[in-house]
């Protein structure tokens, strides 16, 4: 059998689930890892992560059993494990849950920027959030968006058919009004690929404005009736399912 692979010391302590990577080579730079009971003070150090013995702060690491959340955002909480403007961050919300998260570490998969609300997914498992984000899985994402506007069939018609904005095409797989009140309209959009704040840039190229912006699915995983601010665990039946479709 062929030895495993080898990777710099910090990237090997975040696919373990232990820390960030950003946390690991600080951890790293404070003289607090061992390799086999040598301190490593080199984030890139070539590592094992199966054969080598790896300890932080005198405790020996290995591989954390993968986990995956959902959390329901609310409006107001920035996507960030820190925030230099002590802003709230989703992770306040996962340590004050009554649901008890294992002593791992959870990165969110993909972002809502902090006007925006709903479904948010967690994980330590760095290989599965890879392939849920990347472009090329085309993986549906489904929005509920109350708009400044009553929509017409013109404004539809231009959603539809996309817009350039600073040179990036941004457009939308799908829309459709879902209701309507005297003076604004909620829509149903739905993308398969991830640009940075894409519906509200498409729907401000077309003069509208977003009132409130909430995702309610990922592929198979819906919000459902989780309640604001509360996280559960994905079941096997959404995994299996997202895997599917993954494949």
């Amino acid at each position: 059998m062929g030895d495993s692979p080898r990777h710099g010391l910090a990237r090997v302590l975040s696919k373990l689930g232990v820390c960030s990577r950003s946390q690991a080579q600080a951890l790293v730079r404070a003289g607090r890892v061992r390799v086999n009971g040598r301190i490593a003070r080199d984030a890139e150090t070539p590592t094992d992560s199966v054969r080598d013995r790896i300890a932080v702060d005198g405790e020996e690491v290995s591989a954390r059993a993968k986990i995956y959340f959902a959390l329901n955002k609310p409006r107001g909480y920035v996507t960030t494990a820190s925030d230099e403007h002590a802003r709230d961050t989703v992770y306040d919300l996962l340590k004050s849950d009554a649901v008890e998260l294992p002593a791992a570490w959870l990165a969110p998969v993909g972002r809502l920027d902090k006007a925006s609300e709903g479904l948010l997914l967690f994980t330590n498992d760095s290989a599965w959030a890879a392939r849920l984000t990347d472009p090329a899985s085309h993986l549906d994402k489904t929005y509920h968006v109350q708009i400044d506007a009553l929509a017409d069939d013109e404004l539809l018609a231009r959603l539809r058919e996309g817009i350039v904005d600073a040179g990036e095409r941004l457009a939308l797989k799908s829309v459709r009004e879902l209701r309507r009140g005297e003076k604004n309209s909620w829509l149903e959009i739905v993308l398969d690929e991830g640009r940075n704040r894409q519906i509200r840039r498409v729907l401000a190229a077309c003069d509208v404005g977003v009132l409130r912006l909430v995702r309610i699915a990922i592929g198979p995983i819906a919000l459902g009736e989780l309640g604001k601010g509360q996280v559960r665990a994905l079941t096997e039946s959404e995994l299996k399912h997202l895997a599917r479709m993954l494949a």
